[in-house]
């Protein structure tokens, strides 16, 4: 049963994928890529990476997607120049070359295959591990082993923040 489920949900993530690359709706190509990040973050679920799952939906679909969303809805579009479409939302992308894409995908998909029949997984052929969960470990290495790098990257977005903060507010003052 949990091998048809994640057949299933690889169905649905390559064809929600494979729709954002044939498109020409940006728009559309936005709402398929929400699919398609849906459609991973269910795949780390079946792969027992709860944490991962989570962060794939809070910051990939909850943020990003998001901000996508509403930069395509709300770019101010040129009405001076005739276009051939009245409808609203509707941007067309300009190049349309999937065959790159394709060969590019193609290699990667046959690196990472060889790579996993090639692979040793030691834990498939361990006998009785006791099971923690993803969050307990990657708490306990953040809060131990990774807690200096941890607090140096918060300090780094804090002074980017700030940054960003004072530029935006110096061009607003000119």
């Amino acid at each position: 049963m949990v091998q048809i489920v994640f057949y299933l949900f690889i169905l649905f993530t390559l064809g929600s994928a494979l729709t954002v690359l044939l498109t020409k709706n940006v728009l559309y190509a936005a709402f398929f890529l929400l699919l398609t990040l849906l459609g991973v973050a269910g795949l780390f679920v079946l792969a027992g990476a709860d944490f991962l799952a989570v962060s794939q939906i809070m910051i990939y679909v909850g943020g990003v997607l998001v901000l996508i969303i509403f930069g395509v809805m709300l770019t101010n579009k040129n009405r001076t120049q005739p276009t051939e479409y009245t409808q609203p939302n509707h941007i067309l992308t300009q190049h349309r070359s999937w065959l790159w894409a394709l060969l590019v995908a193609g290699g990667i998909f046959s690196v990472l295959y060889t790579a996993l029949v090639r692979g040793n997984f030691v834990l498939l052929h361990q006998g009785d591990v006791t099971y923690r969960s993803t969050v307990d470990i990657i708490g306990r290495q953040l809060m131990t082993e990774y807690l200096i790098p941890f607090e140096i990257a918060g300090v780094l977005l804090l002074v980017a923040l700030i940054g960003a903060t004072t530029i935006a507010s110096s061009s607003r003052k000119k």
